[in-house]
């Protein structure tokens, strides 16, 4: 997927049920790395409370090959579990959330507790400012200088920028551009120039 849905900001909800504080707090993490770097530190400013489980989707939104969870001492199944549930099924990627939990005396139950870690997310994402993350590509195109100005106004259509030049015998072009319309761009440069212009993915 070369375009999806991120985090923008991080977000916060609080929740008190059945005399249980629960803090959900949402991050974007591109990496498991950062993903990990963000739980340390919600572990770090939650130091005293009951339980610090997370979930986190390091990539496009419903991959499961950056992804991980923690129930954090909480019964198997009951916390990570759900949480990363809601987090696959949302549609947002590069994600980290991390549910803290300060026990109130009074047991949940299981479905309680799936209710309660799951319901977090979904009040995190609810109030959460997104932005768009585009792969980009650059490839290289070259041909003769007549061709400047029509590769330059050709561009804009293809959300394209020209990151470098170099000028020998002809012109080389590195262009910038979404990793989608890449192929695109080729074969419009190509039909432009009447095959003048040879792009290289």
């Amino acid at each position: 997927m070369s375009r999806y849905r991120i985090p923008a900001t991080r977000a916060r909800v609080e929740e008190i049920i059945r005399r249980s504080r629960f803090i959900t707090t949402a991050a974007p993490a591109a990496t498991p790395a950062a993903a990990r770097a963000f739980i340390a530190e919600m572990r770090a400013e939650f130091a005293d409370a009951t339980h610090n489980c997370y979930a986190f989707v390091a990539g496009p939104p419903g991959s499961t090959a950056q992804a991980g969870m923690s129930d954090d001492g909480e019964p198997g199944g009951m916390a990570g579990r759900p949480m990363l549930a809601v987090l696959l099924g949302s549609g947002v990627g590069d994600i980290a959330v991390v549910v803290t939990r300060y026990y109130g005396g009074t047991k949940l139950g299981t479905g309680g507790l799936v209710r309660a870690y799951s319901g977090g997310v979904k009040a995190v994402l609810a109030g959460l400012s997104l932005a768009e993350k585009v792969a980009l590509v650059t490839i290289t195109a070259r041909g003769p200088y007549h061709w400047i100005t029509p590769v330059e106004r050709l561009l804009p259509d293809f959300e394209a920028r020209i990151t470098g030049q170099t000028y020998t015998a002809d012109v080389t072009w590195q262009i910038t551009l979404p990793e989608e319309r890449a192929a695109g761009l080729v074969t419009a440069l190509t039909e432009l120039s009447h095959g003048e212009i040879e792009g290289l993915i």
